[in-house]
């Protein structure tokens, strides 16, 4: 099966496109006609587009806390225009940011400016979103393809990707360069553990395949790899078979050390099929938290529910269930995302902070974090609190603690009221945890706050940091990628 969708930009770029034919690389400015000195652009399918409101919006992110304004945006008409453009940015000194759909919904929903370019070019990767094929087992896409477009044509299928982020508004390529982490990873490891190839764009400007035994070494630096050796362009993504329904548990726990261990516990029976939990605050700022378990299943054959409850902590009477088909679970978001943007509290500031905590010290850095977040600091943002199994993760540069578990522990604060001095002092908090988290082990998940700087960076990747390095110089030689983490000066 094949399936095409129509970028999202292609009825704008008419009227956005500049008829720009040469580069000047001593004023570092574009020009309409050839002049001394200019460098000409190479012929490209699709368009570069220098308009001042299309640049402003690939300045900005999810975060809304970081602009960094590029000098122009790729909508590619083809792979061959993504090649051409690292290979003229290469050669004319430019940065690119790869792998990103502009605006608001950033591909790897980023926080402060990890996709994002100053005076470079930035590349806007819902130019390139078509399915390619689906097939029994894994399906072949464009890097701008998003999860739920690949999910609305696979779900009816009885397919979906083994692991599946919270929000599917975001791009495959996109999630793949950063991990892509949700509710069934303990069970089948992060989304870049469940891609099988990959199309990649070096920074040398050479379109690459390459899978667990072709190129094996440039597959496994760009998986999880943060854009600094490659863009993706292409993935070919495992898929399994689903049943059509979902039945969603909840129930409230009071004590912490039982939330926990019940967590650990369900991700070692795999009694369920996803498990999240999550930090909920009363209006009367006491806090609980809240178990979450989900069971596929088919209607003629429905769970036990007795049987998937046995044996754990919660409250009793405070367990409730819901069923509903597999694809409105999975894509249960949507709703409050209409609601939020409608509010306008959408496009306020958002100072994320996502961790991986090693589970010995879970209970008491969870304490320490929510003793240092007054609960109108939380409002009823989401606080998520979940287990997982750093040995199902497999690409060498998603850093996670040591052990047989873990959890994510992520605070996804808006800044209302969005002023500056509110995002500085929530900004100042997270990195209060941050560098309590790295005394104790754990590790930043960067798609939101976390290392800054060269020196921050070497210690995050750790033992790992040696060979990140010597990649970047195999792959990028002339650090012309995804400069906006400040991995490389």
């Amino acid at each position: 099966m094949s399936t095409s969708f129509l970028p999202r930009r292609t009825v704008l770029q008419g009227a956005l496109v500049a008829a720009v034919t040469a580069f000047n690389p001593v004023s570092r400015s574009w020009a309409s006609e050839m002049q001394s000195g200019s460098i000409p652009l190479p012929t490209l399918d699709g368009q570069l587009l220098l308009d001042d409101a299309t640049r402003t919006q690939a300045a900005d992110d999810y975060g809304h806390i970081i602009r960094r304004k590029p000098w122009a945006v790729l909508v590619p008409g083809s792979v061959q225009d993504i090649v051409k453009m690292v290979r003229f940015a290469r050669a004319n000194c430019l940065r690119i940011a790869g792998a990103r759909g502009v605006g608001d919904d950033d591909e790897s929903h980023s926080t402060l400016g990890q996709a994002q370019v100053a005076a470079g070019i930035v590349i806007d990767m819902s130019g390139l979103s078509r399915i390619r094929s689906i097939g029994a087992t894994s399906a072949w896409v464009d890097a701008g393809v998003r999860w739920i477009q690949l999910l609305t044509a696979t779900v009816p299928q009885g397919k979906s990707p083994p692991t599946l982020t919270d929000y599917l508004e975001l791009s495959i390529g996109g999630t793949l360069s950063v991990g892509g982490i949700g509710g069934q990873a303990f069970r089948s490891g992060l989304q870049v553990d469940n891609v099988l190839e990959l199309e990649v764009v070096t920074g040398r400007g050479e379109l690459v395949c390459c899978s667990p035994l072709l190129n094996p070494t440039l597959f496994n630096a760009v998986r999880g790899g943060l854009g600094q050796f490659g863009i993706i362009v292409g993935a070919r993504v495992r898929l399994v078979s689903v049943p059509s329904q979902a039945r969603t548990f909840t129930a409230t726990y009071t004590s912490l050390p039982a939330f926990l261990a019940d967590q650990k516990k369900l991700d070692d029976d795999g009694r369920f099929d996803y498990v999240e939990g999550s930090v909920v605050t009363a209006a009367d700022g006491t806090r609980t938290f809240q178990l979450e378990a989900v069971k596929y299943f088919a209607p003629a054959s429905p769970p036990n529910n007795a049987a998937l409850l046995a044996g754990l902590a919660f409250v009793p009477g405070s367990a409730r269930t819901a069923d509903s088909s597999y694809l409105d679970f999975v894509n249960r978001l949507a709703p409050l995302v209409a609601f939020l943007k409608a509010q306008g509290l959408w496009g306020l500031p958002h100072p994320w902070i996502n961790m991986f905590v090693p589970q010995a010290c879970a209970a008491e850095f969870v304490r320490f974090v929510l003793d240092n977040t007054p609960p109108a600091e939380i409002g009823q943002d989401p606080v998520l609190l979940y287990a997982f199994r750093p040995p199902k993760i497999t690409a060498p540069f998603v850093r996670v603690p040591e052990g047989s578990h873990a959890f994510l522990f992520a605070l996804l604060r808006t800044a209302n009221p969005g002023t500056p001095q509110n995002v500085a002092a929530l900004m100042a908090k997270n990195q209060l945890f941050l560098d309590r988290l790295k005394q104790l082990g754990g590790k930043a998940y960067p798609v939101s706050q976390g290392p800054r700087t060269p020196a921050e960076w070497r210690e995050h990747f750790g033992v790992r940091w040696p060979e990140f390095a010597s990649l970047k110089r195999v792959f990028d030689p002339d650090n012309v990628l995804t400069p906006g983490q400040g991995i490389f000066p």
